[in-house]
């Protein structure tokens, strides 16, 4: 019985103190939080974890600098002590970065202020990054040659944190710590209704691979479906203070940029004002986000969505040739929500353009419902601890809080792994300059686990060998994902568990023999249903573009 089987079967017909229903970056850390803390849990999404805005973010750790321009002193205070948190929780996964801004006329601060504000910012985050410093516009050309510094002013350059793999990963970490604590978990179990009997919610789940549909009973609910919260609670007949607004976030994905040797964000203000990004992803670059008022959680990348993009990167980069939509590898179309007063109106009424990243939690008691409004990465720790909070003043006491159900295994089993792989000559297996050691992969991405992947190379070295061309991902690991991380679908792993719909280009991926073996790896005998699902689908390599237009739908 495969892991997710294992799961689907605890939640049939089981009793459970909470149900969250929504598995992005809120029902994930909720889920680890609680599950943490002794409650019995149940975690269920109609899609894939992460499938949705948790998968579509910048991947950058921070604590919103921006946020300044609106005096939102508090917010960016709490979210620098977030950032501060995961760094120190997550030492390999979550790494320092510099941020250098080229200010042109599009800014609407000259660089002296702008520096008065990173200084500020720097001083609102405890001083635990290296310091911010102002440059002048050759300064600037030195550091980053790729930048075109013809009308550029000056600029700064200041420090902030990142995700060094994908943000979906780091939510299905989330997911796997609320498993190992004793959460019942599954993706694409759908919500088909919600009941109050009996001081109980009885809960009607569809399972959407096998068809099966099934109930379960939990004293209190958590709605944590992102985008769809105001929805949910219309069903459920939950009167809420807040709702949520959308803003939808595109990013773009091409071969790397940036020409230095160090790996830096860069930061411009658009025509229109707004700041948008470079961002670093190994081999490749992140452009974007862009911030678009939208009244559909669905929202896709648009022609005017690449053509503004790629016309504000090429202004303000020194290309040897325009970037174009072939240069395209991949896209990223986020919804964000955005909260605001629960005061009637439409969306159209509301200023979005001020609205920050940040979140509300909402409790219900005469329901015993707990609404999780929006929020983002950088804040995830306060929102499983808020969460708990509010689950314990509807009367389910906790264990305390001793921080175990977040952060990395300690420094001391990270020795013992490096020293085991290093007499092993782990990193051997790579030669490659432009990869990373093999034991610090490993380890980032699967801590503890990554013992047992040590043990399977020895015992048989083809299980250290590439298994899908260049995407530099081991035998062992396709083993490891099947048994553990909950791969139901193939583009779960290519584009979730793995970045590699995101970095590798769509005619480098093909049905190859690879490929193959990775879906018999992860499906067994339903590998062939499997491989036909992704290549028909929306994700299937043969369709460009478009195809990541439907990424929002998990």
């Amino acid at each position: 019985m495969s892991l997710r089987d294992t799961n689907i079967d605890r939640m049939r017909d089981g009793v459970v103190d909470v149900a969250i229903i929504g598995g992005g970056i809120n029902g994930a850390v909720t889920a680890a939080s609680l599950a943490g803390r002794g409650a019995s849990v149940a975690l269920v999404d109609r899609a894939d974890f992460a499938s949705e805005t948790s998968q579509q973010s910048s991947n950058l750790v921070w604590g919103g600098f921006k946020y300044l321009e609106n005096y939102e002193l508090p917010l960016v205070y709490k979210l620098c002590q977030s950032r501060n948190r995961l760094m120190k929780a997550y030492p390999d996964n979550v790494a320092e970065l510099s941020f250098l801004a080229a200010l042109d006329d599009s800014s609407p601060y000259p660089p002296w202020f702008a520096a008065l504000g990173a200084t500020a910012y720097w001083g609102i985050g405890r001083f635990r990054t290296r310091s911010p410093r102002l440059l002048s516009a050759e300064a600037i050309k030195d550091t980053e040659p790729a930048i075109d510094i013809s009308g550029v002013r000056g600029g700064i350059e200041y420090r902030d944190a990142y995700l060094r793999d994908n943000d979906a990963r780091f939510v299905f970490g989330f997911v796997r710590s609320a498993i190992e604590s004793g959460a019942a978990v599954a993706n694409y179990v759908e919500l088909t209704d919600a009941r109050r009997v009996d001081r109980h919610w009885l809960v009607g789940l569809h399972d959407l691979e096998s068809g099966e549909r099934f109930e379960m009973r939990a004293r209190t609910l958590v709605n944590a479906a992102g985008p769809y919260v105001d929805g949910l609670n219309s069903d459920w007949g939950v009167n809420t203070d807040h709702r949520i607004v959308y803003s939808k976030g595109i990013h773009l994905i091409v071969n790397r940029l940036t020409t230095s040797e160090h790996q830096r964000v860069l930061a411009f203000f658009d025509d229109s004002g707004r700041l948008f990004y470079v961002i670093p992803m190994g081999l490749r670059s992140v452009i974007g986000t862009t911030d678009t008022r939208t009244d559909d959680p669905h929202a896709g990348v648009t022609d005017d969505d690449r053509a503004f993009l790629l016309t504000q990167i090429n202004k303000r980069l020194d290309l040897p040739t325009p970037l174009t939509t072939d240069d395209i590898i991949a896209e990223r179309c986020g919804v964000r929500p955005l909260v605001v007063p629960n005061s009637g109106g439409d969306q159209t009424e509301v200023d979005w353009t001020s609205l920050s990243r940040k979140h509300e939690i909402e409790v219900d008691r005469a329901r015993s419902v707990i609404t999780i409004f929006g929020g983002k990465l950088t804040d995830c720790l306060n929102v499983g601890e808020e969460v708990a909070d509010a689950v314990e003043a509807l009367g389910l006491p906790l264990e305390e809080d001793l921080g175990t159900w977040y952060g990395e295994p300690t420094a001391q089993t990270r020795s013992v792994f490096y020293r085991q792989a290093r007499l092993m000559r782990l990193d051997d297996l790579r030669v490659r300059p432009d990869v990373e050691p093999l034991s610090d992969r490993l380890w980032r991405r699967y801590g503890r686990r990554a013992f047992a992947m040590l043990e399977a190379i020895r015992a048989d070295p083809s299980m250290g060998e590439d298994i899908l061309g260049g995407t530099d991902y081991l035998r062992v690991e396709l083993y490891l994902a099947a048994s553990t991380e909950m791969v139901t679908r193939l583009e779960d792993f290519m584009r979730r568990r793995s970045k590699i719909e995101q970095v590798v280009p769509n005619a480098d991926l093909g049905d190859t023999e690879g490929l193959r073996e990775v879906c018999n790896i992860l499906f067994g005998d339903k590998a062939e249903a499997k491989l036909a699902e992704f290549f028909n689908g929306p994700y299937g390599p043969d369709v460009e573009l478009e195809r990541s237009q439907n990424h929002h739908d998990g």
